[in-house]
């Protein structure tokens, strides 16, 4: 018996992978998170299939129901929004199944800030204004932030950053990131990402707060950066005509011919 961790993606019922899919339509019990997860991909579940909404329920619970499910030699598909590898919760429960024993995988999901992104029409970094991404959140009442990593330290960086959980903080939002990167820096709000009711907001620090209107409460991102909607970038070399590179090579008398092939 395994329990199969699986990224369901940011909204869209389609955007999971093949092999999340194909999990889910093999596994006899399906624990989902109901709040952010769509049911139709619960469609995927075999018929007869337990599925359970773990919304309501602590962590005991959860683990209560993989225990059950390993008693009875039945795999289980975790569903959780996104990807897995960030805000997830998924560490403490890979901790309790260890405890107990229990085999469990991780099948990746796609990620709410590159969902955000494709919204947006947008790549992150940019040649010349932005080359990091940094995905980090105010601090909520589930988690603390470690005392060293705050907007501002952050915001020194000059990265485009991707602010998640954080919509209801626009404030500290503002308050901590304009002096490093300006009032009008461009700044754009999804909601909902890939969901029917998806919504774009574009704006700048300065502007920020009076762009949002009561309805955007949660399941927003803030990009952040620079990089947002910028044109005045440079070109990267990677499809410059004379970049010499192991997939389209130089003539052998190029000055980087012998630094380039010679051990590549």
């Amino acid at each position: 018996m395994t329990v199969h961790f699986i990224g369901a993606g940011p909204g869209a019922a389609d955007l999971i992978t093949l092999r999340g899919r194909d999990l889910i339509a093999a596994s006899p019990v399906c624990l989902y998170a109901g709040s952010l997860v769509p049911e139709a991909i619960l469609d995927h579940c075999p018929p007869g299939a337990k599925i359970i909404n773990t919304a309501p329920m602590a962590l005991d619970d959860i683990i209560a129901e993989c225990q059950a499910a390993n008693d009875a030699g039945q795999d289980v598909a975790r569903l959780h929004s996104g990807d897995l590898s960030v805000w997830s919760a998924m560490g403490e429960q890979l901790r309790r199944l260890k405890a107990a024993g229990i085999d469990f995988t991780v099948t990746p999901g796609v990620p709410s800030f590159a969902a955000g992104a494709a919204a947006l029409g947008q790549e992150l970094t940019l040649p010349g204004l932005s080359q990091s991404v940094v995905l980090t959140r105010t601090e909520g009442k589930a988690s603390k932030m470690p005392n060293q990593e705050t907007l501002s330290a952050f915001g020194a960086t000059g990265a485009t950053l991707a602010l998640h959980l954080s919509i209801g903080q626009v404030g500290k939002v503002v308050g901590e990131l304009t002096p490093h990167y300006g009032p009008d820096c461009p700044v754009a709000v999804v909601y909902r990402a890939t969901w029917p009711d998806e919504r774009v907001i574009r704006t700048t620090l300065a502007g920020l707060a009076n762009s949002l209107d009561a309805n955007i409460a949660r399941t927003a991102l803030i990009f952040v950066g620079h990089s947002i909607g910028g044109e005045d970038f440079d070109e990267s070399r990677l499809y410059a005509a004379d970049y010499d590179r192991r997939y389209r090579p130089q003539s052998a008398d190029s000055p980087w011919s012998e630094w380039q092939h010679g051990d590549d």
